[in-house]
């Protein structure tokens, strides 16, 4: 789940053994989203597939991140456990009675918690055959997210991810212009909060933000578009 921009306070620093649970965490989160995939096909409801998270949360013995998190700005509280967003709709999409049918691009976003620890993460799925420029602007994206954990490295600056994700969104799209960013949202760190400090914005320039430290945990969120970031 993505962060609405905000000021920035301290940054968690997590122990080895901090991270080593907190990565347990992360696998619940891995694990039910190749679940939500493989059962996000032509005819199913994104409310089918919300209700898959709630037993695989279940299963798992883990809460969500999600479920009632109050984002503030007059927003009621989040009423599912996953962020099922369809087409324009590009994030915290709410689950209901829709059906997904051949040519949506879904995105699957999802949180867990164990053992006091967050973890978050999304897909973007193809249901059937979608058209090659939603192919392609997922691929994309995707992309941009490897891009961007290549640039975080010791001693580097956050906003190095920002400007690697931008860089290769520019890439490619209508008539080789690039993409549109998506710049209300960023990604964030984590940890003991789903949504803690720094800031992950998908643009700016290198060099600029807080140190990259050992024990910082990054949620790195591309979000892009066919049209304009807006």
């Amino acid at each position: 789940m993505s962060r609405p921009k905000r000021r920035r306070i301290g940054i968690e620093i997590l122990s080895e053994d901090e991270l080593i649970s907190m990565r347990q965490a992360g696998l619940v989160v891995a694990r039910a989203l190749e679940a939500m995939v493989a059962a996000a096909q032509p005819g199913v409801t994104t409310r089918a597939l919300d209700q898959l998270a709630v037993e695989l949360l279940a299963g798992a013995g883990a809460q969500s991140s999600f479920l009632g998190y109050e984002p503030g700005y007059g927003v009621p509280p989040y009423p599912a456990v996953s962020c099922l967003s369809v087409n324009d709709e590009v994030v915290h999409g709410i689950p209901s009675e829709r059906v997904l049918t051949d040519g949506d691009l879904l995105s699957i976003d999802f949180g867990a918690i164990l053992g006091g620890f967050h973890g978050d993460a999304a897909r973007s799925v193809e249901i059937g055959k979608v058209a090659p420029a939603v192919a392609g602007l997922n691929q994309a994206t995707e992309q941009a997210l490897w891009v961007g954990i290549g640039a975080a490295h010791l001693d580097g600056r956050i906003s190095d991810i920002s400007a690697a994700i931008e860089g290769s969104l520019k890439v490619g799209g209508a008539k080789g212009e690039g993409y549109g960013i998506v710049r209300e949202l960023t990604g964030h760190g984590i940890g003991h909060a789903m949504h803690q400090p720094p800031e992950i914005p998908n643009h700016g320039r290198p060099g600029r933000g807080p140190l990259i430290a050992p024990g910082m945990c990054l949620a790195l969120e591309p979000m892009a578009t066919l049209g304009s970031g807006a």
